[in-house]
């Protein structure tokens, strides 16, 4: 999971406010809907001495209808110039919280999008293509068609009769191959601008193929076929919508299991892999992660009880203020933070990714419930090919 979504966080100044919010609508929740509860909410927030002007801007947002009927969360980060994140998330709380302090209260909410999955449907005929990107949280694409793609070639249709027939489906066919060309050329360009997780090709059964092989490489990787849907009437969208569903949830459990997997793999070579905090610390430090791989049980407990140091930058982090002064961050600087939010603005901050480990994924082995992948490694990344002299006996590192 990648949280592109918390950077404009980023370098953001201190006062923030946090809202955990469960946005159910009150039918599927009981007989409070999302305004009566962020009211509750509010009250809080205000004897903690949040600005009113802020509250009254998340008032307004809590008050527009997000147009979903299932249960759902959302997540709302403020600081003083407004609110700068504003998100729906797959799960509702068990309870809607809210903060006001000196770092956003980013735990909970990063576990709650944990199996997100930004989705684009594009439906093809022969003339062009529909998309529809879906909810960043579960992948449903409740709203209308976002964009239409004109293929710009007219002659689709075979001629059937007359001598002029195979000519005529020469042509036509023709048109098919250069009408998918251009939709790909099109879908191309948007998945490298917005970089959905998932998309889903529907529609004409000739069409498909043809528009999935015209794609460059980085694109056929995000593509599944989904049969079911289309540009046209009689679509059963009901039924199409639970294809679709099936495909994010056969999604979230490949990725999961890929990175889980990578780092087993990893971590059992002994390189390509790190495991506790000092060293998923260190490495974060220096932008090798790839994937951040945490227990999720550590990361609702554990690591919500540890602090770490950071400085103006978001690379800036350590297990203790003196670590974080060596490293040439000015005293004056340095900042004590909760290990979620550190860590948090560590992996955004380098583009890594992170996973939460379940239960059901099996024996992971993660010192002090945290692990990472890397994407390089040189003679100073720690390893785990030779026991070093440290308070944990299960950390092995390179001390040579």
């Amino acid at each position: 999971m990648h949280l592109h979504w918390l950077k404009p966080l980023l370098g953001r100044p201190a006062p923030f406010v946090t809202v955990h919010l469960d946005a159910s609508p009150a039918e599927v929740a009981g007989e409070s809907g999302p305004v009566e509860r962020w009211r509750a909410v509010r009250r809080d927030l205000e004897r903690d001495g949040a600005p009113a002007a802020l509250l009254d801007e998340i008032a307004e947002r809590v008050a527009q209808p997000d147009g979903r009927r299932d249960p759902h969360g959302r997540a709302l980060v403020a600081d003083a110039d407004g609110v700068v994140v504003d998100r729906v998330l797959r799960a509702a709380p068990v309870a809607s919280t809210g903060t006001y302090g000196p770092v956003p209260a980013l735990g909970p909410v990063v576990r709650a999008s944990e199996e997100s999955v930004s989705v684009l449907v594009v439906a093809v005929d022969r003339t062009g293509a529909d998309l529809r990107w879906g909810d960043a949280e579960d992948g449903a694409y409740r709203g209308p068609v976002t964009e239409t793609i004109d293929g710009g070639h007219d002659d689709v249709h075979k001629v059937r009769e007359g001598g002029i027939e195979r000519r005529g489906q020469t042509r036509a066919e023709d048109s098919w191959q250069r009408n998918a060309e251009s939709v790909a050329a099109v879908l191309d360009k948007r998945l490298r601008d917005k970089r959905p997780d998932l998309v889903v090709l529907t529609g004409d059964v000739r069409t498909v193929p043809l528009v999935r092989d015209a794609l460059a490489q980085h694109a056929r990787e995000l593509v599944v076929e989904v049969p079911g849907g289309g540009r046209g009437e009689g679509i059963r969208e009901a039924a199409f919508a639970a294809r679709v569903a099936e495909a994010v949830t056969a999604h979230r459990t490949r990725r999961r299991s890929a990175h889980v997997e990578r780092y087993r793999e990893a971590h059992g070579r002994g390189e390509g892999a790190v495991a506790g905090l000092d060293d998923v610390v260190d490495v974060l430090r220096r932008a090798q992660v790839d994937e951040l791989v945490v227990s999720a049980a550590a990361f609702d407990a554990g690591l919500s009880d540890r602090t770490l140091w950071v400085g103006p930058g978001v690379l800036d982090i350590a297990t203790s203020r003196s670590d974080l002064t060596a490293i040439g961050v000015v005293d004056g600087d340095a900042r004590e933070m909760p290990a979620q939010v550190a860590l948090m603005r560590a992996v955004v901050g380098q583009d890594a990714g992170v996973t939460f480990v379940e239960e059901e994924d099996g024996d992971v082995e993660l010192v002090d419930g945290i692990g990472a992948t890397l994407r390089w490694a040189d003679e100073s990344t720690p390893s785990e090919s030779v026991p070093s002299q440290s308070a944990d006996s299960r950390r092995l590192r390179n001390v040579g």
